[in-house]
């Protein structure tokens, strides 16, 4: 049984990675879709929970979100397993365009290619979005309302830097945990 998981989450990995373009967002809403919508390995407030981790972590967020989605399924092992299946599909494909690259760059079906692949990319995020955003709704708090409004504002309009607004979000979430700890102690 487990190893028929590994392969699963092997395969699920290799397979989405293969086939997405458009970078890290677009690849944890797949990974959304299979492992807490089709699979129910993972609850939709833990996938929640990976994506913020991988995205304010270094490092590529597909990568990131796969050591911790394979060591919530399978332990290390999974975590190794999943990040083989994320990173072998972007090696072989860049290596190949690096090979061609000349042939790439003039070639005008490829570039038509790629541009209508930039709107089916746009389409996915936009999804990620709406399913983030809609998911602190739900959960009704007020705070993280506001922190999601005033992060989108601060970006959008600001042009403030995304590690700013981590960085902020992160002394938000200490700032509520030490008032938590605070109210349960009294």
């Amino acid at each position: 049984m487990s190893e028929n998981k590994l392969w699963k989450l092997f395969t699920t990995t290799f397979t989405l990675s293969a086939c997405t373009f458009g970078g890290g967002f677009v690849i944890v809403s797949l990974y959304k879709k299979e492992f807490v919508e089709r699979l129910k390995w993972l609850e939709e407030d833990e996938m929640l929970d990976i994506t913020a981790i991988a995205q304010s972590s270094p490092g590529p967020i597909p990568v990131n979100a796969s050591v911790i989605l394979g060591y919530r399924i399978h332990g290390i092992l999974g975590s190794i397993v999943a990040i083989l299946g994320t990173i072998i599909p972007p090696f072989v494909i860049i290596s190949l365009i690096s090979v061609f690259y000349i042939q790439f760059k003039s070639n005008q079906v490829i570039a038509i290619a790629l541009q209508v692949m930039r709107a089916g990319v746009a389409a996915v995020i936009l999804d990620v979005v709406v399913n983030l955003g809609m998911n602190i709704i739900k959960k009704k708090n007020v705070l993280y309302v506001i922190v999601m409004v005033v992060a989108f504002i601060a970006t959008y309009f600001f042009n403030l830097g995304a590690m700013y607004i981590i960085f902020f979000c992160l002394g938000i979430g200490l700032i509520k945990v030490f008032l938590n700890a605070r109210k349960e102690k009294n």
